[in-house]
């Protein structure tokens, strides 16, 4: 039981400060690299001499009765989104994509409208790809990309349409590949 209430308790670090406001539902997190504004759906319970956030048992009035029911997946969500945002506001996030096989290239383009990158994947056409303001992205090499910037589901979701410009084949594995991913190889036909 000691375990479970640990579970829903989360330590505020240092350079981030937290402003709660019970009326509103809202939670500010003011961090180095920006701040981020939450919507909560269950109550919490802040103790700044502590430094710590308590997610409670208890939704606000307005909530639905369906999600009265599903209190304690309410809670683990609230911590989820808690422990993000607190990623997202004190460091930088960043993808990194390889670009696998010959002749596989990427090269940063310059323009008075906005940045591109221009792809060279074995296609017999050339791909070009706007980079949007949000995002910083650097090539180095040719071969690889840098995706970075503050929100994290924004950074997954551009890394992963960058790489499905050229999804990793299973018998050679060409292609872009992310930095953590490891492409299980099938074998090729035998004779």
């Amino acid at each position: 039981m000691q375990d479970l209430v640990k579970r829903y308790i989360i330590k505020i670090p240092t350079n981030v400060e937290v402003f709660y406001c019970d009326k509103r539902q809202v939670m500010l997190i003011n961090g180095p690299y920006g701040k981020k504004v939450l919507k909560l759906e269950t109550k919490i319970e802040l103790c700044e001499i502590l430094k710590l956030i308590k997610i409670q048992d208890s939704i606000f009035e307005k909530t639905s009765s369906k999600k009265k029911k599903t209190l304690k997946s309410l809670r683990g969500t609230t911590v989820a989104l808690i422990k993000q945002a607190f990623l997202e506001v004190s460091t930088v996030i960043y993808k990194k994509l390889s670009l696998v096989g010959v002749g596989y290239k990427a090269h940063l383009v310059e323009l008075n409208t906005g940045n591109l990158i221009h792809f060279k994947l074995g296609y017999s056409h050339s791909i070009y790809f706007k980079i949007p303001e949000k995002v910083n992205i650097k090539a180095n090499k040719n071969s690889k990309l840098f995706v970075s910037g503050q929100n994290l589901n924004y950074i997954t979701q551009i890394a992963a349409l960058l790489r499905s410009y050229k999804v990793p084949e299973p018998y050679k594995g060409k292609g872009i590949v992310d930095s953590d991913e490891t492409i299980k190889l099938k074998e090729g036909k035998k004779l």
